[in-house]
């Protein structure tokens, strides 16, 4: 838990777990500071067509080394919050992702989800659990 916890919470991390091709960068250097509530981390990434964008999250709530949320303030989504549990097995550490997210622009909005965002997200969590496979699998699970 506590590996996994070191890992998830660090924002320097974000960029190994996402697509290249979304060029994220961590704009904010938290240093040697662990989370905390109301902690604000500053991004930059190109989510479609390669333009730049730039976002804010909030870390909102921390139970260490159970969960934590962020929220965005800044950026692409009329609404963005993720939460992630990290929850004990027998044969490792289950990390679960919840992601709550509403696009602006309303109708225009919801057809951008439906043609283009809804399979951007999807994708960017596949990426992820394929990295995450490679990063922490155990050398006799390969």
């Amino acid at each position: 838990m506590e590996v996994a916890w070191e890992f998830f919470s660090s924002p320097g991390n974000l960029a190994r777990i996402t697509p290249p091709e979304m060029d994220f960068k961590v704009l904010t250097d938290p240093g040697e500071l662990e989370i905390y509530d109301g902690m604000l981390i500053d991004y930059t990434v190109k989510p479609l067509f390669g333009l730049p964008l730039y976002w804010q999250t909030e870390i909102f709530m921390v139970d260490k080394p159970n969960c934590f949320a962020d929220r965005q303030l800044k950026g692409p989504y009329k609404l963005w919050e993720h939460k992630h549990t990290f929850i004990q097995q027998e044969n490792g550490v289950l990390m679960k992702d919840e992601v709550r997210y509403q696009l602006p622009l309303g109708i225009i909005g919801q057809m951008a989800h439906s043609i283009l965002v809804r399979k951007k997200v999807e994708n960017i969590f596949i990426f992820r659990a394929k990295v995450l496979d490679q990063i922490f699998r155990k050398p006799e699970q390969k």
